[in-house]
């Protein structure tokens, strides 16, 4: 356990919580005195986590494309634990990697129904809690270096992705005095299993082409290695925490450094390791 708990007493609400930088989050929380509500449309995944985690975790399936569905979720939290002190709007993936010549509407709208709308979701109706219960809270969204670099996805990904910077400074505005916060964290090449479904690689091997991909682009940031589920996971204990009381409206990459640099190779090394991979299979 951990000696200080950071977020002792307070309750979080993580979406896209059944696995990857969910998941990670979801068990930093809970090790620091927080109680969690996870939120998946992987329901099995995320009853399992829930239940692994004890009686300071609970699982809501939810759709977080439906405003409704996350409505609902604020409420559940509120129902299970009493109170909502931070909510971590996470769920997303890329969609439609579609060039922007070939992007349908159809494309664009479901990328951003994933990728921005539910965010939208996630800010309204939890400063809604905040306000009602008349406390302080910290709302954290995963953006992507895609906002602030062209080539890290497609384009339907990199442009929610930007709005989400925009949305994050406007609800920070909005709530100017009221304690409510807004903070955006930026993740870079982080191994999950988005990286995987981005590239149709079989669950079964998932392992393997996470531990390529590693290999092959650790070297290319600053820090020295690829990033981890648990790379997020602390920045987003960091903005749940007192210890950022005074940061809003601040979108905080952690990426290995790859947004500090001019250049960087890292989506292309991604991009042929992952053909290489499938040409050998």
């Amino acid at each position: 356990m951990a000696a200080v708990k950071m977020l002792d007493g307070k309750v979080a609400v993580i979406t896209g919580a059944a696995s990857g930088m969910g998941l990670a989050t979801a068990e930093a929380f809970v090790e620091h005195g927080a109680r969690v509500v996870l939120a998946d449309i992987q329901d099995e995944r995320g009853a399992a986590a829930a239940a692994r985690l004890g009686d300071s975790a609970h699982f809501v399936r939810t759709d977080v494309t439906s405003a409704a569905e996350v409505e609902a979720l604020v409420g559940a939290a509120v129902d299970a634990f009493g109170r909502l002190d931070v909510m971590f709007s996470n769920a997303g993936a890329a969609v439609d990697l579609s060039p922007i010549e070939e992007l349908t509407p159809a494309g664009l709208d479901r990328t951003l129904a994933l990728n921005l709308r539910a965010h939208v979701a996630a800010h309204k109706y939890a400063a809604r809690q905040f306000r009602l219960q008349g406390t302080p809270g910290s709302i954290i969204t995963t953006g992507s270096v895609a906002a602030l670099q062209a080539g890290w996805n497609g384009a339907a990904y990199s442009m929610a992705k930007a709005a989400v910077l925009a949305l994050v400074r406007q609800t920070a505005m909005e709530n100017r005095g009221t304690g409510i916060r807004s903070n955006a964290i930026l993740p870079g090449a982080v191994l999950t299993s988005i990286i995987t479904d981005m590239f149709g690689v079989a669950r079964e091997r998932e392992d393997e082409f996470l531990t390529g991909i590693g290999e092959r682009i650790g070297g290319e940031t600053l820090i020295g290695r690829a990033g981890r589920a648990g790379d997020i996971a602390g920045a987003a204990l960091f903005l749940a925490s007192e210890l950022s009381a005074w940061i809003t409206g601040v979108a905080l990459p952690v990426d290995g450094g790859s947004t500090a640099v001019t250049k960087d190779a890292t989506v292309a090394l991604i991009t042929d390791f992952a053909a290489e991979f499938h040409a050998a299979s």
